[in-house]
């Protein structure tokens, strides 16, 4: 049996040979649609990693209280969405909460984002306006699931007494503080003076905007610099025991209805969110992506199935005196059969690999315009080899049939 493969190969490449312009045009068919699926699902899982990287890195212990949830909400039973406008989260609610919720094995971090639009100077250097200041107390890195790079985090001390001091992003040491160590120097931000104690891991961007290019700062120091009104304050919390979290939760909505005033018939005005609810909520929206790479691929795939039958049939009628000969000689209609259906095969895997080549350049092309962190779509690979596959069964089927039935008599005769 693997004799008679290897010689139906064979006789596959020498046919191909001898049709080669009508055989590539028919593999590029058949990469077109293998390209398209690759490609898209290529992107998809570079999205999926990248959202996965940056949302996981927060921990499955985590939750944030904020302004609203995430999802539409609809309600009182009627089709129409009705808008509900929850009041922001005041600094003396946000430090409410924080003194009263005492849930063991937690600890719940205070920040707001003061502004994303700040010019930071250095000695003669100075930045462009577009750093990101946030104003956060000493467990805001442990529970944003940031690590340092180089120096130390804030301390209770820092916090508590209003310590001009900072953490700064990567970037910095590319930029601003490049070629000088960025421990213990000065940096002015609005022309406050703060020593730099820390340097974050590098983060990469989410979208198109830097996780690298920010400062952090005591919240107190923040708050006397950067005086807009209705800031809306961030809250979350970290649960050190995964048991715990459901329950650390439910304390946690309790404590913050006490702290706004809320009666019991009331609705929350204000949202819970779980560090991992928030990661799949994002993945489920790649899945649409991931659907229309399959309706993509499957509608041009369906030509491609066409355009290989139909090439294989005119190989059957062009070879129809080359299939009587080898009757005429004994060979078995499976064998004829088998034949066909083998150079079917072959002309499809042919443009499966060039559709998974093509596929994942585009792919990681758009990956990297996009800033996603690219992996190799391994999912997408088999999905393209298993389409190719089934596309050359179903496209070579009638052809190696119709082939296997000719009557050797009326083959000889055929010119």
């Amino acid at each position: 049996m693997a004799r008679l493969v290897k010689e139906n190969i064979k006789i596959a490449l020498g046919s191909i040979k001898t049709q080669l312009l009508r055989t590539i045009l028919t593999i590029v068919i058949i990469a077109i649609g293998i390209t398209a699926l690759v490609s898209i699902l290529t992107v998809v899982s570079a999205l999926e990693n990248t959202l996965s990287t940056n949302f996981a890195s927060m921990g499955a212990n985590t939750f944030t209280i904020r302004q609203y949830e995430l999802e539409v909400r609809v309600g009182n039973g009627s089709r129409q969405e009705r808008e509900i406008i929850n009041p922001i989260i005041s600094y003396p609610e946000a430090k409410g909460f924080q003194e009263k919720y005492n849930y063991p094995f937690t600890h719940a971090s205070l920040s707001f984002t003061a502004t994303a639009a700040a010019e930071v100077k250095f000695e003669n250097k100075k930045t462009d306006p577009e750093i990101t200041v946030l104003g956060v107390d000493d467990y805001f890195l442990t529970n944003s699931g940031l690590e340092l790079a180089d120096g130390r985090n804030f301390t209770g001390f820092d916090i508590e007494n209003n310590n001009f001091v900072c953490v700064v992003g990567s970037d910095f040491e590319n930029g601003l503080l490049k070629d000088v160590n960025p421990i213990d120097k000065i940096i002015s931000i609005r022309g406050a003076k703060f020593k730099v104690i820390g340097i974050l891991k590098e983060k990469g961007s989410t979208f198109g905007n830097s996780q690298d290019l920010r400062v952090m700062i005591p919240i107190q120091v923040a708050r006397s610099l950067f005086t807009q009104p209705n800031i809306n304050y961030n809250l979350s919390v970290l649960v050190d025991k995964k048991e715990l979290l459901d329950a650390a939760i439910d304390n946690a909505i309790i404590t913050m209805r006490k702290v706004r005033k809320q009666n019991p018939v009331q609705d929350n005005n204000f949202g819970i969110v779980r560090s991992d609810e928030l990661i799949n909520q994002i993945l489920s929206l790649t899945s649409v992506l991931g659907i229309s790479a399959w309706i993509i691929g499957v509608i041009t795939i369906f030509g491609s199935s066409i355009a290989l039958m139909n090439i294989m049939l005119v190989s059957v009628t062009e070879r129809t005196r080359e299939i009587g000969v080898r009757k005429a000689l004994g060979a078995k209609k499976s064998t004829i059969a088998f034949q066909f259906f083998t150079e079917t095969i072959v002309i499809g895997q042919l443009g499966g690999i060039l559709g998974i080549i093509l596929g994942i350049s585009i792919g990681s092309a758009f990956a990297a315009l996009l800033e996603f962190d690219f992996i190799i779509p391994w999912m997408a690979i088999i999905a393209a080899v298993i389409t190719s596959f089934l596309v050359a069964v179903v496209s070579g089927l009638y052809p190696a049939i119709k082939a296997a039935k000719l009557d050797p008599i009326e083959a000889l005769r055929y010119e």
